[in-house]
């Protein structure tokens, strides 16, 4: 994969620990998809198996594998590339240029661009997957959400010169909204964002499930999140 390849596909993965995921690993996760690969942690194309993210040890099953087989089922010669750059607990505050991520010891943003600027010099970038918020679901953080995510979008577009590369969020949990009134807020801001940028969607998490901790999607959702997010790209792709 040393040239460019326009039927190398890629997807930049990012956003907090659902989208880098924390369900348990099951046998299917682990199953090899001959099209479908993920950048690791050395920069390397490799099969993508969960976890597909390495932010934090306890990395497990989130929705860009589930995604990414399904964007390979759409044409037989398409190779499937996924850039995980998620970071653990990390507020929008994080994705910043220049800012570090305690937690993950990492600098969310500046990886995210040039992880995916690799991957645009192999491929074409298809589209941008975010799932964030809980970190800022708090009275203090949750009205400057909406505005905070506007100027990530574009910065991000503009850093990678896809102006027009699809962008789509997901909504946080009804799980978690449900003891977090905050998270209404984040929601609604992210419900928002499709009438304010251009190639843009949001995804619903309703109905979605947890791993036992009111936070983190089981891994059954996970996958459905997953396909929702696909189903999503392809309507901004046609």
């Amino acid at each position: 994969m040393a040239s460019r390849d326009e039927t190398f596909h890629t997807y930049l993965l990012i956003g907090q620990s659902n989208m880098a995921g924390r369900g348990v690993i099951g046998p299917q996760d682990k199953e090899i998809h001959p099209r479908v690969f993920a950048l690791n942690r050395y920069c390397e194309w490799a099969p993508a198996v969960d976890p597909i993210h390495f932010d934090k040890p306890i990395a497990g099953v989130g929705p860009g594998l589930t995604f990414g087989k399904i964007m390979a089922g759409l044409g037989s010669s398409t190779r499937i590339g996924l850039i995980p750059c998620a970071a653990g607990g990390s507020p929008i505050t994080a994705w910043q240029p220049g800012c570090c991520w305690e937690q993950t010891n990492s600098m969310p943003y500046d990886n995210a661009v040039r992880r995916a600027r690799l991957a645009m010099s192999q491929g074409v970038l298809r589209g941008i997957l975010w799932h964030q918020g809980e970190s800022d679901s708090y009275e203090q953080k949750a009205d400057l959400y909406e505005d905070r995510l506007i100027a990530l979008i574009k910065a991000l577009r503009s850093d990678l010169g896809r102006r027009d590369v699809p962008f789509v969020v997901g909504t946080l949990g009804d799980f978690f909204v449900e003891h977090c009134p905050p998270a209404r807020r984040v929601n609604e801001a992210l419900e928002r964002v499709p009438q304010r940028v251009e190639r843009a969607a949001c995804v619903t998490t309703s109905g979605l499930g947890h791993t036992g901790d009111q936070l983190h999607f089981s891994a059954e959702a996970a996958h459905e999140l997953g396909t929702r997010y696909a189903a999503a790209t392809m309507s901004l792709q046609q």
